[in-house]
């Protein structure tokens, strides 16, 4: 399974980014998770498609409730974990 992580920079807490790429990754039958690694930042581990996957990167950048949010980092990265869902990290 192909996993992507990406980092998302802007004000992702505060909201409901966590919950609204939840959705979105749900609705585009990914697996992994989302979580805030510092301030300002947000991490997501996805695993699925990789047309799935550009579907989740575009979103993110056109439609995520982040105003001020910086260009999406994104990366195919090797994982040794399979996950059945997605989730929310504290």
């Amino acid at each position: 399974m192909k996993s992507f992580t990406c980092i998302i920079e802007g004000k992702v807490t505060g909201g409901n980014f966590q919950s609204w790429v939840l959705d979105a990754a749900t609705q585009l039958e990914l697996k992994g998770w989302v979580r805030n690694i510092a301030n300002n930042k947000a991490e997501i581990l996805v695993q699925g498609t990789e047309e799935a996957f550009g579907t989740l990167q575009a979103r993110l950048e056109a439609e995520a409730p982040v105003p001020d949010m910086r260009p999406v980092k994104a990366s195919v990265i090797d994982y040794d974990k399979e996950h059945d869902h997605f989730e929310i990290r504290g």
